[in-house]
C-alpha cells in the first residue's frame, strides 16, 4: 500500500507498507527531504513497523518522535506529515487526488440561502447525491453574517441594519461577523470528506485547504500568507478569513470570505466593533484591518472570480457543476424551518 503527503511548505513524504495480520509491515519511508543522521530514518521507521493497522496519524507521529534524538534534524520532515502518509497508505485518509470535484459559481440567491446550502448541500454530498465542490457565493442584497457561537446584540448595530435594509443570517461555522454587500466580496464553500484532513490539527488544516487560493491570489497579484487560525493576510493588510464546520457525517465545510472592495462607513454604522479589537488601535484603525482585494489587485471583481475558477479546476481536476431548482427548494425550506427564524439568528441574544 503507498502513501504520499507534502508538507506545507516542506517536502513530499512517501510510505509503502503491507498489512499482515492486522498490523503494519515491511514499512518504508522515502521522499524528497532532508535527515541527519541516516540512521534515524531506520529508528522511524522501526518505531512504526508492527504497529496495529488501524492506529491514527497522531499515534503513527508519537512513535516516530519518540524514536528522535536531541541531535537528529529533520528538514521538510515532520512526525506528523509520517502519520498522514501512513494513514493514506492504509486508505484511512484522502488526498486531494482521490477526490473528484465540481467547480460552482453562484447562482444568485437571496442572502440568507448562502448560509443555507452551506448545510444542505453537505447533506447532499453525505448522501452521495453529489460530489465534493468548491462553490463561490453570490448574493442579490446586503448582509451581515454573523458567527455560530457570535451574540447578536454584541455584534449588530440594529439602527443601522434597519438604515440600510441589511439582512443578519447566523452561519453553522464560527468565528466573526462578516459586512458583505453585493459586488463587494468573494466567498466560497469548500465541501470535503473530513478524511482529507486526517491527521491535520485545525490549525494544520486551515492553510492546508486554502493552499489553492493562495496559489490564485498570487495569481492576480497579492502575495498572501496565512495567519494562525483563520487569516489570510497581505503585506498590505487583513484579506479576509476561513471557518469550518465538521458533521457526524463524515463530510465538512471550510468557507472563506475576502474582502474586494467595502464601504467601510456603512460597515462601521452596521457592525459593533468590540472594545479588545480596537485596543490601542483606534476605530479608524480598525475599520482598516480589513485591506480590499481591488484596490491590490485593480482587477474587476469577476476577472477575480473567473481566476479562482479556472485555477481550482485545474488543480484538482473538478469538473463545472451546479446547484439545481431541487438544491435551491431544500435550502428555502431550511431558511423556513431554521436560519430565518428569529430562534436561530437570535439564539445568543
Amino acid at each position: 500500500m503507498h502513501g504520499e503527503y507534502k508538507v506545507p511548505g516542506g517536502k513530499l513524504i512517501v510510505v509503502d507498507v503491507e498489512e499482515r495480520d492486522g498490523a503494519l509491515s515491511d514499512l518504508r519511508i522515502a521522499g524528497d527531504f532532508f535527515l541527519e543522521p541516516d540512521e534515524a530514518l531506520d529508528r522511524m521507521r522501526a518505531a512504526v513497523d508492527g504497529a496495529p493497522a488501524d492506529i491514527t496519524a497522531a499515534e503513527v507521529a508519537e512513535r516516530v518522535r519518540s524514536a528522535l534524538l536531541p541531535t537528529d534534524t529533520l528538514f521538510g520532515l515532520t512526525p506528523d506529515g509520517v502519520g498522514i502518509a501512513v494513514r493514506r497508505a492504509l486508505g484511512r485518509a484522502l488526498s486531494w487526488d482521490d477526490i473528484d470535484f465540481d467547480v460552482i459559481h453562484g447562482p444568485v440567491v437571496d442572502p440568507m440561502m448562502n448560509v443555507a446550502m452551506d448545510e444542505t448541500l453537505v447533506e447532499e454530498v453525505a448522501a452521495g447525491r453529489r460530489k465534493p465542490f468548491m462553490r463561490l457565493w453570490e448574493w442579490n442584497g446586503p448582509q451581515v453574517v454573523i458567527g455560530s457561537f457570535q451574540s447578536y446584540d454584541n455584534e449588530i448595530n440594529q439602527e443601522g441594519v434597519d438604515r440600510y435594509g441589511i439582512t443578519v443570517s447566523r452561519r453553522v461555522t464560527g468565528g466573526g461577523a462578516m459586512f458583505m454587500e453585493p459586488g463587494n466580496c468573494v466567498t466560497y464553500s469548500l465541501v470535503v470528506p473530513t478524511a482529507l484532513v486526517d491527521g491535520l490539527s485545525f490549525e494544520q488544516s486551515y492553510p492546508f485547504l486554502d493552499q489553492w487560493v493562495l496559489e490564485a491570489l498570487e495569481k492576480v497579484g497579492v502575495r498572501a500568507r496565512y495567519v494562525p487560525l483563520n487569516d489570510i493576510a497581505s503585506e498590505v493588510g487583513k484579506i479576509g478569513g476561513a471557518a469550518q464546520k465538521r458533521w457526524a457525517n463524515g463530510y465538512m465545510v471550510h468557507h472563506v470570505t475576502m474582502a474586494y472592495d467595502i464601504d467601510a462607513a456603512k460597515m462601521m454604522e452596521v457592525l459593533r466593533i468590540g472594545k479588545e479589537k480596537v485596543r490601542d488601535k483606534g476605530t479608524r484603525s480598525a475599520v482598516r484591518r480589513v485591506d480590499p482585494m481591488r484596490s491590490q489587485t485593480g482587477l474587476e471583481r469577476e476577472a477575480i472570480l473567473d481566476v479562482f475558477y479556472d485555477h481550482f479546476k485545474q488543480k484538482h481536476g473538478a469538473t463545472d457543476g451546479q446547484i439545481a431548482e431541487r438544491d435551491l427548494d431544500v435550502a428555502r425550506e431550511r431558511c423556513e424551518t431554521k436560519f430565518a427564524t428569529s430562534e436561530w439568528v437570535h439564539r445568543l441574544p
